[in-house]
């Protein structure tokens, strides 16, 4: 590197994503809509091997699954994920995922990474966006759901409703919205608010989607869960990127082991940000913790 820092684009080309990763169609789609779906981005056997660990980790972790970043009732959860195992690995590399981080993002860094797999009875949520923007198209997230078992109009399947990245943010999660200030609605933003945010929405899409697929959003796009009716697992991961001036939802630093560590080249050390931090590094790339980490 003769001395210089690495740089999102650099990194990707080094993992074989370029600017032809992505077709002019998914990116058509990806800037009108708000999202795309991409097949086979895992193999069977790579679906029945994220299932099995899934299932071996909350065996163990059970009611406290995804503790790390929040447990969830009516939802079987897992977080800190790579820390726990090398079977989600592949998932971090995916071509498409990465281009399209980087078209809407720039600078980019893994966000979180959450396995989640709704319970009967439970999914239903609302209408509401992951993160603020503070212009048009001040982008914050790209979310991928990568899945491990089919999505299906019976299962819970994520609604959305293309386009509406475009449009005010609404319902932002309190614990993401940082130093963000709401501003007035304008008129005609104010009449895309619906009263009821559980209702069906006009022009929603209830996404389907089969296994080894994923379904790549801007985080910025309504959407939500919707109630799952049948026993049939859908399970899934949910994987962000951010922009590397914010901060990331599960800090990886705080929970780095050196198997992890040790298993991932230069280049995926960087998009996970799991460096240790050196001088003159900017604010969000301090720990959290106090860290006297294992590399001390």
């Amino acid at each position: 590197m003769g001395g210089t820092r690495m740089y999102t684009k650099q990194a990707l080309r080094e993992l074989g994503v370029g600017p032809d990763t992505l077709s002019a169609e998914q990116l058509r789609q990806f800037d009108k809509l708000g999202f795309f779906i991409v097949e086979n981005v895992l193999s069977k056997d790579d679906c029945q091997k994220m299932r099995d660990a899934f299932e071996q980790i909350h065996a163990a972790e059970n009611e406290k699954g995804g503790h790390e970043v929040h447990v969830e009732p009516g939802a079987r959860r897992l977080s800190n994920i790579f820390n726990k195992t090398d079977a989600f690995d592949k998932c971090l590399w995916i071509p498409e995922i990465l281009a399209a981080s980087a078209h809407a993002l720039g600078e980019i860094k893994v966000h979180g990474a959450n396995v989640r797999d709704p319970v009967k009875g439970y999914g239903q949520q609302d209408l509401h966006v992951d993160v603020p923007k503070k212009f048009d198209d001040d982008w914050w997230v790209v979310n991928s759901m990568i899945m491990f078992d089919d999505m299906t109009l019976d299962n819970g399947p994520t609604r959305v409703v293309p386009g509406s990245q475009w449009w005010a943010p609404i319902n932002v999660p309190y614990v993401n919205i940082g130093d963000w200030e709401p501003q007035p609605l304008s008129p005609e933003d104010a009449a895309r608010v619906p009263k009821d945010l559980s209702a069906p929405y006009p022009g929603e899409i209830m996404v389907e989607a089969p296994a080894g697929s994923a379904i790549i959003c801007n985080s910025s796009m309504w959407h939500s869960g919707t109630l799952k009716k049948s026993d049939k697992h859908r399970r899934m991961l949910h994987l962000t990127y951010t922009r590397r001036d914010l901060p990331q939802q599960l800090l990886q630093l705080d929970y780095l082991t050196p198997e992890l560590y040790n298993r991932m080249s230069p280049v995926k050390r960087y998009l996970l940000e799991i460096e240790p931090p050196k001088d003159g590094d900017g604010v969000l790339r301090q720990p959290k913790k106090d860290h006297r980490g294992w590399w001390n």
